[in-house]
């Protein structure tokens, strides 16, 4: 049965500001606040208290051990745990826990990835105690959220460039604020609700597919008979097994202060959807990493295993994680929400049209922030946005903007020109059209909704970019703005010109049709098919210009993080080819074997003891599973031969584009051939659980 006393526990895991406010000196409390609020940093007579302070709570709640936890750039999180023990001279222990442990540590940064900035022998890395992140236990460990960098400063995490974007934004949104008056604002973020899409299977079938553990999706499986095509899974009523494992899953969650606040049936048979409420960004990624984590071992209570890639069926929904991004203020004021006079109508709409125009000059980076081996399967289905990136506006939205960019009458103003300051733009409901869910980048009323990011991806590197193409744009308008002596007249033609340059980046139909494709090249925009060409752009001057201009990434860093991300690409289609390969050697073949052999005896069998019987049916299927599996294994040696040829590449790019190019539809090919063989197979001569199996025996 489902806990009540909700409230009660909310949070417990957490050493938050209840807790800290209890267990701290008023002085203290009042520092570390500070810290909290406005990144003040703690002295060390502060940050011994806080840690004292920390470890009393942590071991009342069974903590044995303390951890910084980080983001290295291998997309999951690291932790090396330390316990609170120190020997005392009379050969007893005291449990001890300093300031300069808690602010700073030094774990081995060897063997995470680097992109070549590092050698082995280079072993020097720092975490840093995130202040602006709450401390909390997870199982026997005190987990300190940290970030990560090398002994020469450069950033080795995926959580120190987000931080550095959130303060590039919060100083030229801050520059924008004051050209409208708005002097009392000392802080803006950015917030972010992540919809985490996952599919749920059964453990011990689970355990019976290779492809499943090594690669977490499957690399083969038939079409069952039934699929999603009645609609009957999106939103049905749960079953069982599954509510008992949201449950737990939801109660582990709130202990750990995460607001898991939607769950229900996602539209492919055993997937489902988890959503919390938005809160500040670099929260948002720490705890939607905290929640992956949850997931899979929730499950695993439960004999269940959480599938988080992002097609892990073929033929069916890949999973996303919805990224709701918006900017606010530390008044409370949402950015992006219109408002309702003319002064705020104007500031939404410059903060809108820098959207726009980042969002275009820098399709690229947002694609690349979401290109990876697995979301390349998704991006473009039927399910999820295409690969072109464009903005979806609403139909209200965009009619003022276009009368704005063409100096119109706007209808449903008194037919009067738009000029911002003057007149009132009408409210703009949050839900004033259809949700367009084959946009990749939809405005929803106060907020974007970025649609292409992968169900296993961390949201850092996605608002990262977010973050820092908005707020070099913003740079812009403010280097152009400040100083005019007619700021109204100023503003309107900058809205104006940079809403004419960058229109072709909004469109508001749909982004399944093929008509799309056409229109987009058309209009000039990139249509990345997969990560190697997404990456090809990564290191183009103008975003290296971007990056290092803010201060986001250094040179070094932005090489190694695109040798990171192909090296990765390349990594994980290497083993999807040997576990294919393994496969079919070890399971289908024999599998097929196995069935041709015994109808072969079945079918003489009955020729004896039926004399005259031809047994046609036999024959011919035995006909056709041999020349299935004489095709299946010539396929695997091509597949086999383009896989070797691709390894030996020469650097990573190279090995990339050759997986795309070569070896992806060559597994393509040999899928389709196993796929034909296990259809015709009997079932207790099937090599593994069946799509029905996994799909339907939850």
């Amino acid at each position: 049965m489902a806990v009540t006393n909700v409230p009660d526990f909310f949070g417990s895991y957490v050493f938050n500001q209840k807790v800290m406010k209890e267990r701290l000196p008023k002085e203290t409390f009042r520092a570390l606040q500070r810290t909290y609020e406005d990144g003040e940093p703690l002295n060390l007579d502060v940050a011994n208290q806080v840690a004292h302070a920390m470890k009393e709570w942590a071991i009342e709640k069974g903590a044995t051990h303390f951890a910084h936890w980080f983001q290295p750039l291998t997309g999951v999180t690291a932790e090396k745990h330390d316990s609170f023990i120190n020997p005392t001279d009379d050969g007893h222990v005291i449990m001890t826990f300093s300031g300069k442990e808690l602010v700073k540590g030094e774990p081995d940064a060897s063997s995470f990835p680097s992109g070549g900035t590092r050698a082995t022998f280079e072993a020097r890395g720092y975490t840093v105690w995130d202040p602006t992140v709450y401390p909390f236990v997870k199982e026997h460990t005190l987990c300190i959220p940290t970030a990560f960098c090398s002994y020469t400063g450069e950033a080795l995490d995926k959580k120190t460039p987000l931080l550095r974007s959130m303060e590039a934004l919060n100083k030229q949104s801050l520059r924008i604020l004051k050209l409208f008056g708005n002097n009392t604002v000392r802080h803006v973020s950015t917030t972010v609700g992540p919809e985490q899409e996952y599919f749920i299977v059964d453990e011990k079938l689970y355990n019976q597919r290779k492809d499943l553990r090594m690669t977490g999706r499957t690399l083969f499986g038939a079409k069952p008979s039934k699929g999603q095509e009645m609609d009957d899974q999106y939103y049905a009523a749960l079953n069982s097994r599954i509510v008992k494992y949201m449950e737990d899953l939801n109660e582990t969650l709130w202990k750990y202060g995460i607001t898991s606040k939607t769950e229900h049936n996602e539209v492919a048979p055993a997937q489902h959807e988890m959503a919390p409420i938005f809160t500040t960004t670099n929260i948002a990624a720490d705890q939607n990493q905290l929640t992956m984590e949850v997931m899979k071992k929730v499950a695993r209570r439960h004999g269940l295993v959480c599938l988080l890639h992002e097609k892990p069926f073929a033929r069916l929904n890949g999973s996303g994680k919805h990224n709701n991004w918006s900017l606010a203020t530390n008044e409370g004021e949402n950015l992006l929400d219109p408002g309702d006079n003319p002064k705020k109508n104007a500031q939404f709409i410059l903060f809108v049209t820098a959207i726009v125009k980042a969002v275009d000059e820098y399709q690229d980076l947002l694609r690349i922030s979401v290109a990876s081996a697995g979301n390349d399967h998704r991006l473009g289905a039927n399910e999820a946005p295409p690969a072109i990136i464009s903005i979806f506006m609403g139909e209200e939205l965009q009619a003022v903007l276009e009368s704005i960019k063409n100096g119109t009458h706007y209808d449903k103003i008194s037919k009067k020109k738009m000029t911002l300051g003057v007149d009132v733009l009408p409210p703009i409901p949050k839900d004033s059209t259809d949700r367009n869910r084959t946009s990749p980048f939809a405005f929803t009323g106060n907020r974007f909704e970025f649609r292409s990011v992968g169900s296993s991806l961390s949201i850092s590197g996605p608002n990262t970019v977010l973050d820092s193409i908005v707020a070099y744009v913003l740079k812009g308008f403010a280097d152009e703005l400040e100083g005019k002596t007619d700021f109204q007249q100023a503003l309107n033609e900058l809205i104006k010109r940079e809403l004419n340059a960058h229109w072709r980046i909004i469109f508001n139909g749909n982004g399944y049709d093929e008509s799309w494709i056409k229109e987009a090249e058309k209009r000039g925009l990139l249509n990345l098919h997969n990560l190697p060409e997404a990456m090809e752009r990564y290191l183009d001057p103008k975003n290296i210009k971007m990056y290092t201009e803010l201060g986001i990434y250094n040179k070094t860093e932005i090489e190694s993080h695109y040798e990171i991300k192909l090296e990765k690409y390349c990594h994980v289609l290497n083993i999807e080819v040997q576990t294919m390969l393994e496969m079919i050697n070890k399971d289908i073949l024999p599998a097929a074997f196995r069935y041709m052999r015994d109808v072969s005896r079945t079918a003489i069998d009955m020729e004896k003891a039926l004399p005259g019987i031809n047994c046609l049916t036999a024959k011919n299927l035995l006909m056709k599973l041999s020349g299935l599996t004489d095709e299946l294994a010539q396929n695997a040696e091509k597949l086999s031969q383009e896989h070797a040829q691709t390894v030996g590449s020469k650097d990573y790019m190279s090995e990339a584009k050759s997986y795309a190019q070569n070896v992806i539809p060559a597994m393509e090919e040999t899928r389709a051939v196993a796929d034909q063989i296990e259809s015709l197979l009997g079932e207790e001569y099937k090599p593994y659980p069946s799509y029905e199996d996994l799909l339907f025996l939850v």
